[in-house]
């Protein structure tokens, strides 16, 4: 009986130690003057579960490994902002960003978003917050990059005039994995993110790899119609099959992996005036996250990161 006593006390004491470990804040960063503690990139970790639940399939070492990357990311940006602007969330461009989150999540009001939230420990002024510095962001990259932004509209009116011949157009659902060539080849680069892909699926090895902001929903772009696509793309599209993807594509100094999810046909109604606005947009879009990455290179090799 004495022995069951002591074995249950060593029990409760190794039990406990374990709780206040998990529970102590321990300091992990430090970025400029900023502070990131493993709560945070626990609660990062949560965060980026709520946006891609098959990230729960990994190890949890490795989600924190991803939630360490994308806070850094995150606290570099805020870091640049606050030198120009205040991070004020009283902005009604927010809610349009919110609800764009809430619908990718496949969720139809600001209520379902909250209670879907609380269900990953989240609460949606926290969330709010961080897709605020995300808009923010977005909209100094603009202030910034608008005028050297080259639209061919010439080439655009004539997709428009050539898709007006046909019955239907062609959509793509698709996801992307945006990579570096490092230090190594570009073919075992590409090797490493094919073994992923094959270990653990294409959406968890976006989060791990991709540096587009599209790597919190695990690289998913939903639907990209084929005339917004470059003739390169739609080739290379047209011979892909559903499920698959891409070789490496090289994008300026960065290689794309699209995959190809679903593939759906519409019957054209064109109003030219509107396709041509949509795909203006569209390629205003593509070309600003370009100067977005660009950017965010130049900022951090600036910012001081120490690890703790």
């Amino acid at each position: 009986m004495k022995k069951k006593i002591i074995g249950f006390i060593i029990f409760t004491l190794i039990l406990n130690f374990k709780v206040y470990s998990e529970n102590k804040i321990f300091l992990s960063y430090k970025i400029e003057s900023e502070i990131i503690t493993n709560i945070d990139i626990k609660n990062e970790s949560r965060y980026l579960l709520a946006l891609n639940s098959q990230l729960k399939n990994l190890a949890n070492e490795k989600i924190l490994e991803i939630a360490e990357v994308s806070l850094i990311r995150e606290t570099v940006k805020k870091i640049e902002l606050l030198k120009y602007i205040d991070l004020d969330e009283d902005s009604a461009a927010l809610d349009g960003l919110i609800k764009s989150f809430y619908l990718k999540l496949n969720l139809n009001n600001q209520q379902e978003f909250e209670k879907y939230l609380s269900n990953f420990d989240l609460t949606f002024k926290d969330v709010k917050k961080k897709i605020y510095i995300e808009m923010s962001w977005n909209q100094m990259i603009v202030q910034r990059y608008q005028n050297q932004i080259k639209i061919n509209y010439e080439s655009l009116e004539k997709k428009i005039d050539q898709q007006k011949s046909s019955e239907s157009t062609k959509s793509y659902r698709l996801s992307e994995i945006v990579f570096e060539k490092k230090k190594t080849s570009l073919n075992d680069t590409f090797k490493k993110i094919e073994e992923s892909i094959e270990e653990i699926g294409f959406k968890n090895t976006a989060n791990i790899y991709s540096v587009s902001e599209s790597a919190k929903f695990g690289g998913d772009l939903s639907w990209v119609n084929e005339k917004n696509l470059s003739e390169k793309l739609s080739v290379i599209l047209n011979d892909l099959t559903v499920g698959n993807h891409t070789k490496e594509i090289q994008i300026g100094n960065k290689f794309l992996i699209l995959k190809l999810d679903e593939i759906k046909n519409e019957k054209i109604k064109i109003d030219k005036e509107k396709e041509l606005k949509k795909m203006i947009e569209y390629e205003q879009n593509r070309q600003l996250e370009q100067f977005s990455k660009i950017y965010y290179d130049k900022v951090k090799i600036n910012t001081t990161i120490n690890e703790l």
